[in-house]
């Protein structure tokens, strides 16, 4: 079962991938690669601290615990969404603003994951 939630969400992994080694730190945890502190983001006009591209998280700074419980629940939204994930994250961001809220906190993908309970990562 884990080789197929790993296959489903590949395609977004696969990009993730690509990007890692322009980050100066890589470790595997729960089995996810998470890649950490890289500047360029920044420079680029991310304003966000990471970022979740299937079995891939990718932070500008050193990740802490809470963040990472949060990448977590991404992940799980990658395993069940697969290749859907990045339209249904953009839709809910569409569907968020247009109910007046906020794109990005307003997003229901966000809402889950705030309200994921704290666990150890």
């Amino acid at each position: 079962m884990r080789a197929l939630r790993l296959i489903w969400a590949s395609p977004a992994s696969l990009v993730g991938l690509l990007l890692a080694p322009f980050f100066r730190r890589r470790r595997v945890i729960k089995g996810v690669l998470l890649c950490e502190g890289a500047s360029w983001p920044r420079k680029l006009g991310w304003r966000f601290s990471a970022i979740t591209l299937g079995h891939v998280v990718l932070s500008v700074d050193d990740i802490g615990d809470e963040m990472m419980r949060h990448e977590l629940v991404h992940v799980r939204q990658y395993e069940r969404w697969g290749p859907f994930m990045l339209p249904a994250y953009l839709g809910a961001s569409i569907v968020a603003a247009a109910r007046g809220g906020h794109y990005y906190r307003d997003n229901r993908f966000e809402i889950a994951a705030r309200s994921e309970p704290k666990e150890d990562p």
